[in-house]
């Protein structure tokens, strides 16, 4: 249900509502508007979410085994109507898709299981909501952990997981990853009231690499080094927030390859006006 009589039609932004609005302003529309999410995930995604289920009970202090169970059976009670199976149609197919996405997850997280990063946890799959001077509406976060700083006991890190099918190119992925760091920034700091140092991102691949190497990746934002960083973010909520501010009309992106047909769909059928 859309914020009828709110002069803004959101109450926060998240990362995930921003980078929804950058690539496809309709689909932001239908799901963090009017409140529809009816688009199945990919099976990549629900591998990835089984995963960190699996990852939050297992810093939450249940051993390897039982968080990899916890996490299996997250992945098995997924209905197929919520997965975007692609070509594969039939039971049959759908079938052995699902023994595939366990066996990717599976072996996903017995990599990374195999030899965790140690962290002195103070808190798992932290959420919140914080208010920023400066920016016109407050900022909404998930972090996977929350640790105390290594490098300074009164501060805090945060960390977060990804499980994908290639390492990430830092230099092409940075700014996503940067506006990330900065959403969950302001959101602990706001919660624990610590200074934040820093964002690790551990990258986990879901497929053995050939050669041996490590199948998981680190890597580390320094909030200290972002201060042009930090600039641009408020720009850009600020400027992403006039855009929605004013009457317009909401345009698909058919070339967007999770949501492009949806989108096109909806405004085929005139369900595109603010």
């Amino acid at each position: 249900m859309s914020n009828a009589h709110s002069p803004l039609p959101i109450k926060h932004w998240s990362h995930s509502s921003l980078v929804t609005f950058l690539r496809n302003p309709l689909a932001w529309y239908k799901r963090y508007v009017e409140g529809v999410y009816d688009i199945p995930a990919s099976p990549s995604s629900v591998v990835g979410r089984a995963a960190h289920v699996a990852l939050q009970n297992f810093y939450g202090g249940i051993g390897k085994d039982g968080a990899i169970q916890l996490g299996l059976e997250y992945l098995r009670n997924v209905s197929d109507f919520e997965i975007h199976f692609g070509k594969a149609r039939s039971a049959r197919a759908k079938k052995l898709k699902r023994q595939l996405m366990e066996r990717e997850y599976l072996q996903a997280v017995s990599f990374y299981l195999e030899r965790p990063p140690r962290h002195n946890v103070l808190g798992v799959e932290v959420k919140g909501t914080a208010e920023v001077e400066g920016l016109p509406l407050p900022l909404k976060a998930v972090s996977d952990l929350v640790v105390r700083s290594k490098r300074d006991r009164q501060a805090i890190d945060i960390v977060d997981h990804k499980f994908v099918d290639a390492f990430s190119m830092l230099r092409k992925e940075k700014p996503l990853f940067v506006i990330q760091a900065i959403f969950n920034y302001y959101v602990v700091r706001e919660l624990y009231k610590k200074p934040v140092h820093r964002f690790i991102l551990y990258e986990c691949k879901k497929r053995k690499n050939s050669d041996g190497s490590s199948q998981v990746r680190r890597y580390v934002i320094e909030y200290a080094e972002c201060k042009e960083d930090f600039a641009l973010f408020h720009r850009l909520i600020t400027d992403a927030t006039a855009e929605i501010s004013r009457p317009r009309t909401y345009l698909p992106n058919p070339s967007d390859m999770f949501e492009g047909d949806d989108s096109f769909n909806l405004y085929r059928l005139g369900l595109t006006s603010d």
